[in-house]
């Protein structure tokens, strides 16, 4: 991941980046839902209620004030280790308490379709701040990213990060070799025993499509957005050449696990996935091409430090043919 991290800035938010002026101090942007926006022209308290969101700033060397939990997650996604310690937490994600963020009084507030989709909550968040909905549900995650980037007035630094990006994955491509066409499987392991795999549009599948690998038929095709729940009686839809398993946490209550969705969390899962009848005979299993992953950057929304991750993963296995 070190290669895609941005060194930390002081903090602070400096407008430079385009749109057009709505008065001294602010500019005139317009969200992922077509709506224009009056956003500061350099926001100094930024609430960051979404994964991608928080990912996108930290990328960008900035920090929010406050953000919410990872999918599933107690506290921030597992895949950003110590980058958002301190961070203050305003609740679950797409469940913020209005009541904290307006105690923060930030000057501007970030959300998108992977954390809040509910036209009232965000109604409520726009009398506290101007409230920027960056993205859309299943929207490329470089096209989110470039998008944020120009809200926090950080269009050149997000090219840059971008393109920081588009060099690793061309460095990896060429150290492919046997694996450059090979199909990658992604799976999200559940507590209950029962699979489910990343589509087409999810960040982790976009990231394996840039480094010119396929996916298995039946995930390779639009989905809602999320993960897709196979049975065991279709178990055959996990399998590819390599399988990538992740988890997000055990023992979740309201939807929320204080175990977290890290790379130990999937070893977990694939213990369990191998007491499954029919998993040992998938031919990535049988190959031992089965890698546990952190489910918190594989199998949720991600954004650029999320997708290091995905890349520190394919490289140091298809690129040396090694499982873990």
């Amino acid at each position: 991941m070190a290669a895609l991290a941005v060194a930390a800035s002081a903090g602070l938010l400096v407008a430079c980046g385009s749109g057009s002026s709505a008065g001294e101090g602010a500019r005139t942007i317009t969200d992922g839902r077509g709506r224009a926006v009056e956003v500061p022209a350099a926001p100094r308290r930024v609430v960051a209620l979404s994964e991608p969101t928080l990912d996108g700033m930290l990328a960008l060397g900035l920090r929010p004030i406050a953000t919410t939990g990872g999918r599933g997650q107690s506290g921030t996604a597992a895949y950003l280790g110590t980058r958002a310690d301190g961070i203050p937490s305003v609740g679950a994600l797409g469940r913020p308490s209005i009541e904290r963020v307006a105690e923060l009084r930030p000057d501007l507030i970030l959300v998108d379709g992977t954390s809040i989709q509910d036209g009232a909550v965000i109604d409520k968040l726009r009398r506290i701040a101007p409230t920027v909905y960056v993205s859309r549900t299943g929207e490329d995650w470089r096209r989110a990213f470039a998008t944020l980037a120009d809200v926090l007035g950080e269009r050149q630094r997000g090219d840059e990060v971008l393109a920081r990006y588009d060099d690793r994955v061309a460095a990896i491509r060429e150290r492919l070799g046997a694996n450059a066409h090979a199909t990658v499987s992604i799976v999200r392991w559940g507590g209950i025993g029962l699979p489910a795999v990343l589509m087409r549009e999810i960040a982790a599948s976009r990231i394996l499509h840039d480094l010119g690998l396929r996916r298995p038929p039946f995930q390779d095709r639009k989905g809602p957005g999320h993960s897709v729940p196979v049975s065991l009686e279709n178990l055959d839809a996990i399998d590819a050449d390599w399988m990538f398993l992740g988890a997000l946490g055990t023992g979740a209550t309201g939807g929320v696990s204080e175990v977290p969705a890290d790379v130990a969390a999937a070893r977990d899962a694939l213990r369990l996935a191998r007491q499954t009848p029919g998993f040992s005979e998938l031919r990535s299993v049988r190959a031992g091409h089965v890698v546990a992953v952190d489910g918190s950057a594989w199998t949720s929304a991600g954004g650029v430090l999320a997708a290091g991750v995905v890349l520190d993963d394919v490289e140091r296995t298809l690129a040396s043919g090694r499982s873990s």
